[in-house]
């Protein structure tokens, strides 16, 4: 495992390739991990949205988490994400994602309480997954709304508070996370989620990312942490804002324009997993003009 020991971290949700009778392409997998050495990638969260977890059973999984985990060479780290409301369930899935090669676990927030949850809440729950996970606990917060968080400031506050969390990732309600800062614990990393609001993130203390954007452009992203951090919001803005229109058709066009983007890029991404269509390309042309646009391709 090789995680830096220097801010900023950028990592990002790693798209499964796929062959043409869609099953999972384990050859165009190691090399694009191969490839992503060669850029400022710190690492891969494999199974999340951007790997398009909900197309994946549990045996592809595992074996993804196995390929990215060999084909770094040890000059990465590999986060597996896990999603369940069950905490006996997580612990089972870090257990075998440990066993798999991974070296951390994402473990994203439950639902608010509002669908009958078991007593204890989001403390029991990861009190119980940090405890029985082998590996470090990355905490993400993507509510179904962002205008209803699933935990409080004080509740994330104790949740960063507990042994073997590694890092806190924003939602997108930037309004809300803006008051997480002073409860995190000390020594736990506080990274923001998405392309468009890397700025923002960094100006109230973000000191890393996990999104969909470093897959294209973790330089950019790096970047924009590492001026915030120096306090050069001026500089850190003007490459924000080159880069808004590509994370916004990313955004808007989902994995779909993560694989287009990354074939444009020289990677073999190949196309989403059925039933979701791959980009038209009148898409294809306006990413492609997005990209000249953040200096991802020249014009």
């Amino acid at each position: 495992m090789t995680i830096p020991a220097n801010d900023p971290i950028v990592v990002a949700p790693t798209p499964m390739p796929l062959r043409a009778d869609d099953s999972l392409d384990h050859d165009k997998l190691a090399r694009n991990i191969e490839r992503w050495l060669d850029t400022d990638l710190s690492g891969f969260v494999v199974i999340t949205y951007g790997g398009e977890e909900l197309h994946f059973g549990e045996p592809d999984k595992l074996a993804a988490v196995k390929t990215v985990s060999e084909a770094h060479k040890g000059e990465r780290f590999v986060i597996a994400g896990i999603d369940t409301p069950s905490q006996t369930e997580a612990v089972r899935l870090s257990n075998l994602y440990a066993e798999a090669g991974a070296d951390m676990v994402r473990i994203r927030i439950p639902g608010a309480a509002r669908g009958g949850r078991a007593s204890g809440g989001v403390i029991d729950y990861y009190e119980e997954v940090t405890k029985g996970s082998p590996v470090p606990v990355v905490v993400i917060h993507q509510p179904r709304s962002s205008l209803n968080p699933d935990a409080t400031p004080e509740q994330i506050g104790e949740i960063t508070s507990m042994d073997n969390v590694f890092s806190y990732i924003i939602s997108l309600n930037y309004r809300w996370e803006c008051r997480i800062p002073k409860f995190i614990a000390p020594g736990v990393k506080l990274w923001t989620c998405n392309g468009s609001i890397v700025l923002p993130g960094g100006m109230f203390g973000a000191n890393g990312a996990c999104l969909f954007f470093g897959n294209w452009g973790p330089g950019l992203v790096k970047r924009i942490l590492e001026l915030s951090m120096d306090g050069k919001f001026e500089e850190a803005n003007r490459i924000q804002q080159s880069m808004t229109h590509a994370d916004y058709l990313g955004m808007s066009w989902g994995v779909a324009a993560l694989k287009a983007g990354l074939n444009m890029l020289g990677f073999e991404a190949t196309v989403p997993r059925k039933p979701t269509m791959p980009l038209t390309p009148e898409q294809e042309s306006e990413l492609r003009a997005a990209f000249v646009e953040c200096g991802l391709l020249e014009g």
